[in-house]
């Protein structure tokens, strides 16, 4: 029972740990078969909900019979569909029998007849004809067919016959009549040659005259019209992001990219065969190469004897690239090319989404492996180059973010062997710097808090402080540690050169491009950075929904309205008679009297904090920075002994 449980929790971790990015997942049983295969917008929630909440049979039963879970992620939800359909094709899965019906996803075909139609098909038929897709969200599929016959007068008739008369589509113009000869074969094959280039992602003039009609009809009131063209440029821009799961490419290749973190590299190789993918592989390596070195290492190692070479693989670097053709060559004496992913070349959005595709999921690889190891490298590198007396197992980082002095908030995030500890994140709301640009005073409010708390509540503390920002940042933070009686090592990183600094020492540390510990460093670093920006975002956003005039007395969402739309601002407010607001609210003279002395009062306490803060920033200088500091470090000392 314990081997089952034990299993159980090893899938839940997996699943735990999985990228909230959209992807297809892989349920293997203890023999490595693939018994179910699936997709999900988000891996992480999909796979999560296996394991919370009671589940029915089916699923109690799949989770019994698997022992690992893997997963592709991929760029959207439309490539899942497309890979997902693909696997469950190539492996049968035991669980996916009762669930699909094995129907592909339909394509767009371009006849291959003296005057061409186009529509939907979910077959293929090998006489010349042209096709498109495939294309999963089919409701996206016929708008876009529909608003092409719209715009472009093609023939609608299943069979070509030619007539006497043109049909009723001629009269409405909807079709140039090449029954009847009212359009010769050029002018027709044009408009093909059109849509095709639109297919091919080369269509940027036929979007642009899509939205120049729909501008003319909502000028000329014709909503209708607007509202159908709008519709069908939104489905124009979904058929341009053509996946690359799938295609109709007969080039079998491969695509080869990495992710590197010191000197840890993972690469995913994707196999395209027959237009389909049908398989991602992973390899883990350790080098202390440069990047420009990384590809030719693996690909010298990847491609053995044994190797199936494709015709053409795939590269997102131009390092090696001659060599690296040469040695296949001579090696197999074959004519595969090592082909360099560029913006100018044929298909280029296709090529860079699947090496696109293919460095998401090596760089999920690391994630997975510093998770696995802990970053034991860098934490041991760090100490040396800090002259720490311990391994840094806990590390808290610190970040202001505030936005011309309003809305205060510094982040404290933490890292625990090397990686993100997310329940130990915080955040503070600054009080003593509301509207006041001070970031050395910020970083001093937000430590005294923190190691003020944890001093009385007897927590742990960590083992290294690092802070967004330079010496100033710094010596603050350490002067608030001393007035505690802390010895706690601190360090700031500024961003403009990524160097290192200690307190009480103005000579930066500065450590190689490659090093574990600067990388480490730069991770808390940036990642206090976006905890404090997000929070900052959010409040600022609710700031922004709440009027001003919501806060003054009996104003409720209806007059609050009615004074937007009056006077737009609370310092036109402010200038108002009282006989003005009472008519506009409808309201007697002693409640307009109370509206307006507290619309008074809160202008004037707006054009304070304006006044404060526009001094605060004439009063720099070194006088007043070692004035402010000496009166944290007297308040802080007080804290302590009290």
């Amino acid at each position: 029972m314990s081997s089952v449980n034990s299993a159980r929790e090893k899938l839940h971790q997996t699943a735990l740990k999985a990228p909230a990015s959209s992807g297809v997942y892989l349920w293997r049983n203890p023999q490595g078969t693939v018994i179910y295969v699936g997709k999900a917008k988000n891996l992480k929630n999909r796979l999560s909900s296996y394991f919370s909440g009671s589940k029915d049979i089916k699923t109690r039963l799949l989770i019994s019979r698997a022992q690992s879970i893997e997963y592709i992620t991929t760029a959207n939800e439309y490539e899942a569909f497309l890979l997902e359909n693909n696997l469950i094709k190539k492996y049968s899965p035991r669980y996916n029998i009762d669930l699909k019906d094995g129907k592909s996803y339909p394509v767009l075909r371009v006849t291959n007849d003296k005057f061409p139609r186009l529509f939907k098909t979910r077959q293929m038929v090998q006489d010349g004809s042209l096709y498109f897709g495939p294309f999963p969200d089919v409701t996206a599929l016929d708008t876009f067919i529909d608003t092409l016959y719209k715009l472009y007068p093609l023939r609608h008739c299943k069979q070509f016959k030619e007539r006497d008369y043109p049909c009723l589509y001629y009269h409405i113009g909807r079709c140039k009549a090449p029954c009847c000869g009212k359009i010769d074969k050029d002018s027709y094959n044009a408009y093909i040659g059109e849509i095709s280039a639109l297919l091919e992602g080369k269509g940027k003039e036929t979007e642009e005259k899509l939205e120049r009609q729909m501008k003319e009809a909502a000028k000329e009131l014709n909503f209708e019209k607007a509202a159908r063209l709008r519709d069908g440029i939104r489905a124009l821009l979904i058929m341009q992001n053509q996946n690359i799961v799938e295609d109709f490419s007969s080039e079998d290749r491969d695509y080869i990219a990495f992710w590197r973190e010191g000197e840890l590299a993972s690469f995913t190789v994707l196999k395209i065969r027959e237009g389909k993918v049908q398989g991602r592989d992973n390899y883990r390596v350790t080098s202390l190469n440069e990047d420009e070195e990384l590809m030719p290492e693996f690909i010298n190692a990847y491609y053995g004897e044994d190797s199936e070479l494709p015709p053409a693989i795939y590269i997102p670097t131009q390092s090696g690239l001659d060599f690296m053709e040469r040695w296949l060559k001579e090696r197999f004496d074959d004519k595969t090319k090592i082909v360099l992913v560029t913006e100018e070349m044929q298909d280029a959005r296709r090529h860079k989404a699947a090496l696109d595709m293919a460095s998401q999921n090596a760089h999920e690889d690391i994630i997975r492996r510093l998770r696995e190891r802990g970053d034991i490298p860098a934490l041991q590198e760090l100490k040396e180059e800090l002259r720490l007396k311990k391994l840094p197992v806990r590390i808290e980082g610190f970040d202001i973010a505030h936005i011309g002095g309003k809305f205060p908030v510094a982040s404290l995030i933490s890292f625990y062997n090397g990686n993100p500890d997310k329940k130990n994140y915080r955040y503070f709301r600054l009080k003593t710097t509301n509207g006041i640009i001070d970031d050395f005073a910020s970083m001093r409010e937000a430590a005294s808090r923190r190691y003020t708390r944890l001093l009385n509540e007897g927590s742990e503390l960590p083992d290294l402080i690092l802070i967004d920002g330079g010496i100033g940042q710094v010596n603050a933070v350490e002067g608030v540690l001393r007035a505690l009686n802390l010895d706690i090592p601190v360090a700031g990183l500024a961003k403009r050169d990524e160097e290192i600094y200690r307190p009480g020492d103005s000579t930066p540390i500065s450590l190689p491009k490659r090093s574990d510990a600067l990388r480490l460093l730069q991770r808390v670093r940036d990642e206090t950075h976006r905890f404090a920006t997000s929070r900052n975002q959010r409040l600022r956003t609710k700031e922004n929904v709440v009027s001003a005039f919501a806060s003054l007395p009996g104003i409720g969402p209806k007059r609050e309205r009615i004074l937007s739309q009056k006077f737009i601002t609370i310092e036109n407010l402010a200038a108002a008679q009282e006989a003005d607001v009472a008519q506009a609210l409808g309201v007697k003279a002693d409640k307009a009297s109370e509206i307006l002395m507290q619309a008074r009062r809160l202008n004037q306490e707006r054009k304070a904090k304006k006044e404060k803060q526009t001094l605060s920033l004439k009063e720099a200088g070194t006088t007043k920075e070692i004035a402010a500091h000496n009166e944290w470090i007297s308040n802080l000392a007080e804290l302590a002994e009290s």
